[in-house]
């Protein structure tokens, strides 16, 4: 699935877990769609490599100028720190419902592949 939003494709699943409770419910059907990592903020839910696991999490902190984010669960629980190049997508709408302020940071185009051997 990584490997479909870095080849530039929008996907659709429904993740299972309750870390991300309310904003994402176990199984709710998730759109998550290629993107520019240098204008995310935090707030945005990504799906981003952290420590060998893939997860689709939020965005707790942005350290723009050494182009790498913090990637968190909706419960307080901090994964820890990932680089640009390991943010494959974000999700741009649950269970059809857009999610606001996502629409500008969609990469157009196809990016230099980073490493996709995920879970998902």
């Amino acid at each position: 699935m990584a490997a479909s939003v870095v080849d530039g494709d929008t996907v659709e699943f429904r993740p299972s877990g309750t870390s991300m409770i309310p904003l994402i419910r176990n199984r709710q059907l998730v759109r998550v769609a290629p993107v520019d990592p240098s204008k995310l903020t935090v707030g945005d839910i990504v799906l981003a490599r952290v420590a060998g696991t893939v997860y689709l999490h939020l965005v707790s902190s942005v350290d723009a100028p050494r182009k790498r984010v913090q990637i968190s669960n909706n419960r307080g629980h901090v994964n820890g720190w990932t680089s640009h190049d390991r943010v494959y997508g974000i999700c741009v709408a649950v269970d059809g419902e857009a999610r606001k302020g996502t629409a500008d940071k969609v990469r157009t185009g196809k990016a230099e592949a980073p490493e996709t051997n995920a879970r998902s």
